[in-house]
């Protein structure tokens, strides 16, 4: 299998876990003009299991290091599988959180508040269980994606002064991406605890590695998926119902966008795997979770969520993203000494 081998290259993959973590949620955009996010979901973890086998029947299978894919489950436990199955149900449950927010609050708003407190609960959560790179460093990168996250929150209630209806979407619209945050911050470590972080090329008997882990992690998205988004299709947060009936009623084209959307995320994710192994899960994680920032990006400048914004909301704006990138710097430079 394809082993990352250097700091410097897996700091290039947790970069590119950003990318992808912070640009998935378009695809709900352009899909939610048309296409309740319910029913987008539905092909978003079809998305993910297709593309976990993808890549753990090409990158996961070939090289000189490692156990090839099938090798590799076939040999795991069940405590281990069990374990990861779990990091898909938690993961599944905040997301669903996260995309119904950012349907309620936008991209701009949902995005940095929800995955921004899974950063700063998830980075303590994984240190402590796999303590890697300088502590101090880090956590001084995850304070100020915390000050970022603050200015982000006040732009957004800024931008919604005066408007109450949006005011009162936006407003539940937060409340469930903090939520989320809270929730998602634990799926990464269950995931973690089955991999053998400190030697892919010959990991532990019974441990996985992590294009099986991904493979096992979006099973455990997709079966807990009929318990959650059935539910959610039934008692939405906002608008009417919607059936099975109507998913199915959907266009190609459209059911392809969530398709693409569920692969995005799930590149990223397999790349944050991967570069766990040189730059610990924590510090992959923190780097992967800088999505809010490219997120961000994308609402303001491509979906204009902040169009006729007040000096000060853009002033506020522009804070967020110097701390972000201050953080992120913060925290590369963590896994460097």
């Amino acid at each position: 299998m394809f082993i990352v081998n250097s700091y410097a290259l897996a700091v290039v993959f947790c970069i590119v876990t950003m990318l992808c973590w912070g640009s998935w949620g378009n695809t709900q955009k352009l899909a939610s003009k048309n296409w309740r996010y319910e029913l987008y979901y539905w092909d978003y973890v079809i998305g993910m299991l297709l593309f976990s086998l993808l890549i753990g029947f090409t990158l996961g299978s070939h090289g000189e290091g490692g156990r090839p894919f099938l090798e590799d489950l076939r040999q795991a436990d069940a405590s281990g599988i069990g374990s990861v199955l779990l990091g898909g149900v938690v993961f599944n449950a905040s997301n669903i959180l996260l995309s119904a927010s950012i349907s309620l609050a936008g991209l701009a708003v949902a995005f940095p508040l929800g995955v921004g407190l899974a950063l700063v609960l998830g980075v303590i959560i994984n240190y402590i269980g796999a303590p890697k790179g300088d502590p101090v460093i880090l956590f001084l990168g995850v304070a100020l994606i915390v000050a970022a996250i603050v200015f982000n929150g006040v732009a957004s209630g800024l931008q919604q002064k005066g408007n109450e209806t949006n005011r009162s979407h936006s407003r539940k619209g937060i409340v469930l991406a903090a939520l989320a945050g809270v929730i998602m911050a634990f799926f990464y470590r269950f995931v973690a605890a089955a991999m053998d972080l400190n030697n892919f090329v010959e990991p532990t008997p019974g441990m996985m590695t992590p294009y099986t882990a991904l493979f096992v992690f979006s099973c455990g998205v997709v079966l807990s998926n009929f318990v959650f988004n059935t539910y959610v299709m039934r008692r939405p947060f906002v608008g009417a119902p919607v059936t099975y009936k109507e998913y199915f009623k959907g266009s190609l084209s459209t059911h392809l966008v969530g398709v693409l959307g569920g692969m995005i995320w799930a590149l990223g994710t397999a790349f944050s795997y991967i570069a766990a192994g040189e730059a610990g899960a924590a510090i992959s994680y923190a780097l992967g979770q800088g999505a809010p920032m490219i997120a961000a990006i994308w609402g303001v400048f491509i979906w204009k969520e902040f169009k006729g914004a007040s000096r000060t909301t853009n002033l506020l704006l522009a804070l967020m993203f110097l701390l972000f990138i201050g953080g992120l710097a913060l925290i590369i430079l963590s896994g460097g000494n």
